[in-house]
């Protein structure tokens, strides 16, 4: 458990909180607030560090941009997030993201991406989202 603005939080309740407000809100200075200074990151066209990041909210976030978050599990150091992303590329992404923290803070990222696949173009008729798990009727 962490503290931020005399509040504790959990590693996963600080994920939640540093996507929404560097991908949402496209607070710049969620970098300094969440993410540690020597941070790694494992998405092959992504660099490591603050600079990254700051590459990635100057450059790469469209305008409609729009991140869904669905289920969220932490075990130790690690949370493991599924979300739903539209305005990253040309169709909307499902998107497994790997976070380990060291000092309370974002250390190290991986993911895995996928375009989605519309529920009625599936083999199976299920949704890929997660979201409408955690936030029924939504």
């Amino acid at each position: 458990m962490q503290t931020f603005n005399n509040i504790k939080m959990t590693n996963k309740e600080i994920v939640i909180k540093a996507m929404k407000e560097f991908f949402v809100d496209r607070d710049s200075m969620a970098i300094e607030r969440y993410w540690h200074e020597s941070y790694l990151q494992h998405n092959p066209s992504m660099t490591n560090g603050h600079q990254g990041l700051r590459d990635i909210l100057k450059n790469n976030i469209a305008r409609d941009f729009k991140w869904v978050p669905g289920i969220f599990i932490e075990t130790g150091n690690i949370v493991i997030s599924h979300s739903q992303v539209t305005g990253w590329g040309p169709s909307p992404l499902i998107v497994v993201d790997i976070f380990r923290f060291e000092n309370g803070k974002i250390a190290e990222h991986w993911d895995v991406v996928q375009d989605e696949v519309p529920a009625e173009k599936t083999a199976s008729g299920n949704s890929m989202t997660s979201f409408n798990l955690i936030n029924p009727g939504e």
